[in-house]
């Protein structure tokens, strides 16, 4: 067997190797974002299904335990909300009467609205499907 016989084989090879990985990796990254797109779709059932419950038009029975947490955990928010409001409260009152910005948070990063967004894969995973379709 000649050297060039032999590197070639260990190139094609390689060649082999390389084209499974990236086939593994672009399946690793479909499974992925499925499992994403299933939770997703998980909570946009389970706050659709609290609705109805709370609307009436869902019997409560089979998802009491489920409803009455969802509720307790909606009440310790808003008693943390209260008492980060009243921390404000008292954080202006030890500055002298200042008006202290709206929202610390909204000062550190400008970037974000607030407003609850859509949830998305995002821009990495997009980019990775347009690159992975390319070749299927």
């Amino acid at each position: 067997m000649t050297v060039l016989d032999s590197l070639a084989k260990q190139a094609n090879r390689l060649a082999t190797d390389v084209q499974m990985s990236l086939k593994r990796a672009r399946v690793e990254g479909e499974r992925r974002l499925l499992h994403r797109q299933h939770r997703a779709a998980l909570e946009e059932l389970g706050e659709r299904a609290y609705e109805l419950v709370r609307s009436g038009r869902l019997p409560e029975e089979p998802l009491a335990a489920e409803v009455a947490a969802v509720e307790s955990k909606l009440m310790e928010i808003e008693a943390k909300v209260a008492e980060v409001e009243s921390l404000r409260g008292d954080d202006e009152a030890h500055e002298g009467g200042e008006a202290a910005p709206e929202d610390p948070s909204r000062t550190a990063f400008p970037m974000v609205d607030g407003s609850p967004a859509e949830p998305t894969a995002g821009p990495g995973w997009d980019a990775a499907e347009r690159f992975f379709k390319r070749d299927s």
